[in-house]
């Protein structure tokens, strides 16, 4: 039997060592270029490049051919968008798994929708794999990733928010104040999948702290975290040692954002998924 494990790449993975593995790439586009989220690109001048091009940029999600490409001619197949609150990647997913099911009715296609991006959406992948490593059947896999979702979040703090709200992600309004004075916006993706504004902080060390206070207030005990970064190791790195101060045990990953997540999150921005103290009653 094959099992297959495909993700946009809206969640910061290009491979995943351990399992059959697949991304279909997001595209970042501009009046003058267009950028598909593959590891060949270089992400730092893209977001230079997107920066200081005037005029509108956006993405592009992944179209149906390219997911029915992705799932290659695997037999079971677990895809994971980003969330459909801010891409259309999801339906183009669903389309693609019916299409997969027309073709051939004897394989089966899980379509998640993240509610999620960056590296909520990696823990997801991440619990797939060992979900289908331990032999699990295809349905036992499926309720458990969902009930595995309700125990994971995303945080986020972003100096800027200009692309964000260029395409209608968050208010023009909230977007005026990231960046005046220093100050930073902290939020979180919503149950609905979007995005929510939580916490004005000024300065870097205030925006971090609250970051790791709210991880503390929705739950996490010291389990699963991955932290990504624009451009903004430094923070990372503060966030990274708060969580191993205060919870020695837990399972703390770095990474860049790819270009997906570098756009929106544009150049010292943080993302940090982690799975509550529920994800593994």
């Amino acid at each position: 039997m094959s099992i297959k494990i495909v993700a946009d790449s809206a969640a910061n993975l290009f491979s995943l060592s351990g399992a059959d593995f697949a991304y279909a790439p997001l595209k970042i586009v501009t009046a003058k270029a267009e950028y598909a989220d593959t590891p060949e690109l270089n992400v730092e001048n893209m977001v230079e490049d997107v920066k200081a091009t005037k005029g509108k940029s956006g993405t592009s999600c992944p179209n149906v051919a390219e997911w029915l490409n992705a799932f290659g001619d695997a037999e079971e197949v677990f895809a994971v968008t980003i969330t459909s609150g801010l891409s259309g990647s999801y339906a183009a997913a669903c389309s693609a798994a019916l299409e997969y099911a027309q073709r051939f009715p004897s394989r089966q296609v899980c379509v998640v929708d993240s509610l999620s991006a960056g590296p909520e959406m990696a823990l997801l992948v991440e619990r797939l794999k060992d979900s289908i490593l331990s032999g699990k059947a295809f349905s036992q896999i499926r309720e458990e990733i969902r009930t595995y979702q309700q125990h994971t979040h995303l945080l986020f703090s972003l100096q800027s928010l200009t692309n964000l709200a260029r395409n209608g992600r968050v208010s023009p309004a909230v977007a005026k104040i990231a960046g005046v004075l220093g100050i930073r916006v902290v939020g979180a993706a919503s149950a609905e999948g979007t995005l929510e504004p939580l916490h004005k902080c000024r300065g870097e060390r205030k925006a971090v702290e609250t970051i790791f206070q709210e991880m503390v207030r929705r739950g996490f005990q010291g389990g699963a975290a991955r932290i990504a970064h624009c451009f903004n190791p430094e923070s990372a790195q503060t966030l990274k040692d708060m969580i191993l101060e205060r919870f020695p045990k837990s399972r703390v990953l770095l990474e860049p954002c790819t270009a997906l997540c570098s756009f929106y999150a544009e150049r010292g921005g943080l993302l940090v998924g982690f799975a509550d103290g529920g994800a593994e009653a």
